[in-house]
């Protein structure tokens, strides 16, 4: 067997080693390098802003936030303003040659503070609180509504044109306030009651203002009969049953709603 002699021009140079002090002192060169330069933003940032304008910014700051609020509270009720004003009656003389309205009528009621309260329910009611001489005279009426069939199933839905009819038969002077329940959607209603709600809700308010009547939509009253019986006792017999609290509910937001006209 041949053998390999390995020779001194053959060997592997070994690396020069890099002694510990050469490395601590490149390493602390670098971090004192780091730490001058972080301390000289700090300073220089520091220097820029002192405790005074800090805490002039914080004010101001909350400045604009309340300026910001009242900006939206302003805005807010602009919207509201403007939303009602889309669900009044337009007195307009176009209006009153399409329809026209005796002039005696008119002025018999121009003073006359008719009101009508709606919940807008298919199960729902609308009242009827109409001044006479000695105060006012309340008529409640079930919403009038019919069978439609949804999918495979019957539901109750409201009925348009006996609406209209009920209303032309108040003979309500033109413009007269007609409070109505806002539609408010629960989760354990389901979406055929967020449907069938909206849908009643929005067909009301329709059908009121193209009928000569201003909308004011309100919060809901509360379900009681027997507070309904109480303000109004020629309606106690109307009110007995369970399933009357939709008429109920009708004359409590009218009376709430002549409370406010009365304020």
């Amino acid at each position: 067997m041949d053998t390999i002699q390995i020779g001194p021009q053959a060997r592997l140079s070994r690396p020069t080693p890099l002694s510990m002090r050469t490395l601590c002192s490149a390493f602390r060169s670098k971090v004192l390098s780091a730490v001058l330069n972080h301390r000289g933003f700090c300073v220089s940032a520091l220097g820029f802003s002192s405790a005074e304008q800090l805490l002039g910014s914080g004010r101001r700051g909350s400045g604009l936030a309340l300026s910001a609020r009242v900006r939206t509270r302003a805005s807010d009720a602009l919207l509201k303003e403007e939303w009602l004003d889309s669900l009044s009656f337009p007195f307009s003389e176009k209006f009153r040659q399409i329809v026209p309205v005796a002039d005696e009528e008119i002025e018999s009621d121009s003073d006359a503070e008719w009101v009508v309260g709606i919940d807008p329910d298919s199960s729902g009611a609308v009242a009827l609180l109409k001044p006479d001489g000695s105060g006012y005279s309340a008529q409640v009426f079930d919403t009038p509504n019919m069978q439609v069939l949804v999918g495979k199933r019957v539901r109750k839905r409201l009925d348009a044109r006996s609406m209209v009819r009920l209303l032309q038969s108040f003979g309500a002077p033109l413009g007269t306030t007609a409070f109505i329940e806002q539609s408010i959607p629960y989760p354990q209603d389901g979406k055929q009651g967020w449907w069938s709600g909206g849908f009643s809700y929005g067909l009301w308010i329709g059908i009121l203002v193209a009928s000569g009547f201003s909308v004011v939509p309100v919060a809901c009253r509360e379900d009681s009969r027997r507070t309904a019986s109480d303000l109004f006792p020629s309606l106690d017999s109307s009110l007995k049953r369970k399933k009357d609290h939709g008429r109920a509910e009708a004359l409590l937001i009218a009376a709430y709603g002549r409370s406010l006209k009365l304020h």
